[in-house]
């Protein structure tokens, strides 16, 4: 299974809004099939690697870090395919949540006279698909927000002045997160500070399709100019609600940019609600990086799956930007808890991952 894991992390980038699966096919103690998801539209991992085994499945176990398929779409269901190959075990980390599947594979092969056994090796492929997973449990995006910051919690100079807090290696690291993701997203605020390009650089292989640029501008703030809005770099989408203006709304379709409309939350856009729509979009995981507000925000409502915190080697004094916005919880009891995943040193800065805590996870703790 750790093996079908990595062939299914070598397909993270070319396979949504499809899983990233890995398959391993096992006969007589000897691999003789392995395979990883293709682009939409072309073979699951569980078809290439019985393709690869040939006649060798006959009797085998196959390894799977996500249930198979069960319902025709862009192809045959990968069940039938297992059944006609004479697979006598399937080995699965994770049940698909999908609503076409959820179980119903499973069962076809049990049915069918295979011997499944399900939850092997399952903490580490569900971390692994976690955006996947919660997509088509929610409906929603996967929520990763990442904010770069000193190490004394600042994101910007007094004079407003960021670049550059990390070193190189974080930023490479960074926009491997970028390539990772389907969106990246900022808020109006930081659209119109920062004039990004919010594109994925310094990434080899290059990726083959550019994140879609998503901006959270709910009264109509950001023109349809600059980086942004040159749809020869990627494609745009603006999320608003009705207070925009037509005007800036024409504008915006006029520079290519897709324009969807939500109805108005705290300080700005409904978020659940784009989250939502980026969902609907096929976009598995949401990078959102900023501003403040915005994190803020996805904070107070419960919505960040993932904070991603690069911390530079660098000291901004009071007076420099803070990474998040919003009231200040009134006791220490109120905080914003948070578990984390990793710590990892990049040169002179360190990544911090975390998810949110379980509720009541800190009292255990004192």
């Amino acid at each position: 299974m750790a093996q079908a894991a990595q062939l299914a992390e070598r397909a993270r980038r070319r396979t949504p809004p499809n899983p990233w699966v890995g398959a391993i096919v096992v006969a007589h103690g000897t691999v003789v099939g392995r395979g990883a998801t293709e682009p939409p539209g072309q073979r699951h991992a569980e078809i290439v690697a019985l393709h690869e085994a040939g006649d060798a499945a006959r009797g085998a176990t196959l390894y799977a870090t996500l249930e198979p398929c069960s319902h025709q779409g862009r192809t045959g269901p990968c069940v039938d395919a297992i059944l006609a190959a004479g697979i006598a075990r399937v080995v699965v980390a994770v049940e698909d949540p999908d609503v076409q599947v959820a179980g119903r594979g499973i069962g076809r092969l049990r049915d069918g006279g295979v011997t499944v056994d399900v939850g092997v090796g399952e903490p580490a492929v569900r971390e692994q698909l976690a955006p996947y997973l919660h997509h088509r449990r929610t409906g929603r995006a996967f929520c990763l927000v990442k904010t770069a910051l000193s190490v004394d919690g600042r994101t910007a100079a007094a004079d407003g002045s960021s670049q550059w807090i990390t070193g190189r290696v974080a930023r490479r690291d960074a926009h491997a997160l970028r390539a990772d993701s389907q969106a990246v997203v900022v808020g109006a605020g930081t659209a119109l500070a920062d004039r990004p390009s919010l594109t994925v650089r310094e990434i080899d292989p290059p990726v083959e399709h550019a994140p879609l640029r998503v901006v959270l501008d709910a009264r109509g703030r950001v023109p349809a100019t600059g980086p942004l809005f040159d749809a020869d770099l990627a494609p745009t989408l603006v999320i608003t609600t009705e207070a925009a203006a037509a005007a800036a709304v024409d504008e915006w379709r006029a520079a290519g940019a897709k324009v969807e409309t939500v109805h108005a939350g705290p300080g700005g856009v409904d978020l659940s609600a784009a989250l939502g729509v980026l969902g609907g979009h096929g976009v598995l995981q949401a990078m959102v990086e900023g501003g403040a507000t915005v994190h803020g925000a996805l904070l107070a409502a419960g919505l960040v799956d993932r904070l991603v915190v690069y911390v530079g080697a660098a000291l901004l004094g009071a007076d420099g930007a803070p990474a998040f916005a919003g009231p200040s919880p009134p006791t220490i009891a109120h905080a914003h808890r948070l578990a984390l995943r990793a710590a990892t040193p990049l040169g002179d800065d360190v990544r911090l991952d975390y998810v949110p805590a379980p509720v009541h996870a800190h009292e255990a703790n004192g």
